[in-house]
């Protein structure tokens, strides 16, 4: 079952970067990324719920040009691939990354401003295998939700 939009809930965007970038990432300065498949973990909590979802899409489409947050700089530069979501009213964003965490490196303190995370950005050469990591932290912390 499809979502509502204004549902609460968090979201894992899953991205392709075809080619090695240098991306100047606001407060964290110019990182470099390697060619591969990334994850970015969110929280769409908020009184517009997974509609940020939809944010996303237009700042990667070009369609908004306003920089925001961390992946607001990276999402111009991708293809998105899939969203994965979990609706939830409690916040699972920081369970969720970790989880990818545990699988796939991290980009150091990308998306976690706001916590102590290290990341809610991860990174992985194959696309399975960011597919498989993502899927496995959103059905964990839903079992974990229920």
């Amino acid at each position: 079952m499809q979502p509502q939009r204004n549902e609460p809930g968090i979201y894992t965007l899953v991205l392709s970067l075809p080619q090695p970038a240098q991306i100047a990432v606001g407060s964290l300065g110019v990182i470099d990324l390697s060619r591969g498949f990334y994850s970015y973990t969110g929280s769409a909590m908020g009184p517009g719920g997974l509609k940020r979802v939809d944010r996303h899409i237009q700042v990667l489409k070009g369609i908004k040009t306003t920089r925001r947050w961390h992946i607001d700089y990276l999402l111009p530069h991708t293809s998105l691939l899939e969203v994965f979501i979990s609706r939830t009213s409690r916040d699972l964003e920081c369970i969720i990354a970790r989880a990818i965490g545990k699988r796939l490196p991290a980009v150091p303190r990308f998306g976690c401003t706001d916590c102590r995370c290290p990341s809610h950005l991860h990174y992985a050469q194959k696309q399975q295998e960011m597919l498989a990591a993502v899927a496995t932290a959103h059905s964990e912390a839903s079992q974990n939700d229920a």
